[in-house]
């Protein structure tokens, strides 16, 4: 007998189905006992390819999720990986007992059906049953039909359900799946190497970003969640293999919203004899790329704005950004305190700490970055903000790196790497001072880094972009956790 819940805590519709598996079990039929399924065909493939496939025997599997008919004849809808097909079946085909047992199948069940393709007087393609054999024992029921999964809260946590329920939701993974997997045949056909580092670091470099730590009790050591994969791939440049990349989770310890999540998946790839503006076009056509194999179209569209992938990028200066959209010119501005002047006068907060290469940072986020709505590549960050990037040979208080945007968002940030280990330790240690006056996502030096910096590095262009703004941008996804399989949710009090 099966273990059922106890009454006062589950609906009658809940009791019903587990007297209905205890039924089964004492007639010998039990679902959970069945290891595997003679299904042969998905049913898509028989729908893409009927004259192939009429009058022919198939097995098919999936979920039920339609039940309709009744007396002797019964329709129903099965769904497998590939979309659904309707089962037709008959008492006179499937006899007594076997007709008997499909009637008491439930929407949810996950079944399987032999028979034959045909198509209905209505013109719908389907199968004839012949013999029907019930898999798997839904237990609990699925939200009603017609309205579905619709409680955005209980879609994240319970994202087993939504994808039953909403087909365009499997839709976007589907895309995700494939987004991921364009990337990956457009760097390989560009001579990068695919490359794994590590997860746990001693040091969380790379990036401005809170990390999130642990212990290794093995070692008795304190262990941080990487918060980039730049420093260990930039090792690799310098050990001679020169175009790698990687495509993994990276954990950054900050808040949630439509845009963020604490852990995210990260592409960043790194190219010897090169430099950002080498990172530019490489961004270009990955995008135009993925954009075409994915969607068929350069042309995307979000939240009712259309982005033209196809068209040269445009590329503008922080500088020139700010002056575009705020009107003030930096270059005008020649301290520290003119700059924190300016950003009183303009209503732009600002910390003690903050130097002028911080405000204009500041001032382009307030004033500039929304209008980034076609692609755009913003160059020339100051040096403020940029520990890991070679300064501008005619300019040192600014340096060669990029941020890419659409739709107001970042979506890559690229540089023409450091590879001066002087230089380097020295940015390093103005990150150690910023650490020391409160800044949590302030780098801390990396020893073992600089090391190799001293072994010798070449010069190098980098970049990284988030996959899930990619995602959400070319499956037209309002939220990160709408592309995210499993986002961080708070735990609900148990």
């Amino acid at each position: 007998m099966s273990q059922k819940p106890q009454q006062a805590n589950t609906s009658d519709v809940i009791k019903v189905r587990y007297e209905k598996l205890d039924a089964l079990r004492e007639a010998g039929r039990d679902p959970f006992v069945i290891t595997t399924s003679d299904r042969d065909t998905l049913t898509e493939t028989i729908k893409n390819n009927f004259e192939e496939y009429e009058n022919k025997d198939v097995c098919v599997a999936g979920r039920l999720l339609s039940k309709r008919g009744k007396g002797k004849v019964s329709f129903m809808d099965l769904h497998d990986r590939s979309g659904k097909i309707q089962i037709f079946a008959k008492f006179d085909d499937l006899g007594e007992e076997e007709y008997g047992f499909l009637k008491k199948w439930d929407i949810g069940d996950i079944v399987e059906v032999k028979g034959f393709v045909f198509k209905t007087q209505m013109g719908e393609i389907s199968v004839h049953a012949k013999e029907v054999r019930l898999l798997s024992k839904s237990l609990k029921p699925l939200p009603e039909k017609y309205h579905g999964l619709t409680n955005t809260d209980l879609r994240y946590r319970q994202r087993y359900v939504d994808l039953i329920m909403n087909p365009e939701v499997k839709d976007t993974f589907v895309k995700r799946s494939k987004i991921i997997s364009s990337i990956r045949r457009y760097l390989d056909s560009q001579g990068f190497m695919e490359v794994e580092t590590p997860m746990l670091v001693s040091n969380a470099g790379g990036a401005s970003a809170r990390p999130f730590e642990t212990h290794f009790n093995a070692l008795d050591e304190d262990l941080k969640l990487r918060i980039s994969l730049e420093l260990y791939l930039k090792r690799l440049i310098v050990g001679g293999l020169e175009k790698v990349y990687e495509i993994g989770r990276v954990f950054r310890n900050e808040g949630v919203d439509t845009r963020h999540n604490p852990e995210f998946t990260l592409m960043e790839l790194y190219q010897a004899y090169t430099d950002y503006n080498g990172m530019m076009d490489l961004t270009e056509n990955l995008y135009r790329h993925v954009a075409q194999e994915v969607l068929g179209t350069t042309k995307i569209t979000y939240n009712g704005v259309e982005m033209d992938l196809g068209k040269p990028f445009e590329r503008i200066t922080m500088l020139d950004a700010v002056k575009k959209y705020s009107g003030v010119d930096f270059n005008e501005i020649h301290s520290d305190e003119e700059a924190k002047a300016i950003a009183k006068e303009k209503g732009v907060e600002f910390e003690d700490r903050h130097k002028k290469g911080d405000i204009l940072n500041l001032f382009f986020e307030e004033f500039a970055e929304e209008h980034m709505i076609q692609p755009t590549f913003v160059m020339d960050h100051p040096i403020e903000i940029s520990p890991l990037t070679k300064k501008k040979p005619d300019n040192p208080e600014y340096v060669e790196r990029f941020e890419f945007f659409m739709n107001g968002w970042e979506m890559a940030n690229a540089y023409s790497e450091l590879n001066d280990p002087i230089d380097q330790r020295e940015r390093f240690k103005a990150q150690e001072e910023q650490l020391a006056q409160g800044d949590e996502e302030a780098n801390t030096t990396d020893e073992d880094f600089l090391n190799a910096l001293e072994i010798g590095m070449p010069p190098t262009g980098g970049i990284g972009f988030g996959i899930d703004r990619m995602t959400m941008l070319l499956t037209d996804s309002a939220a990160i956790r709408d592309v995210l399989l499993f986002p961080t949710m708070k735990p609900l009090d148990k």
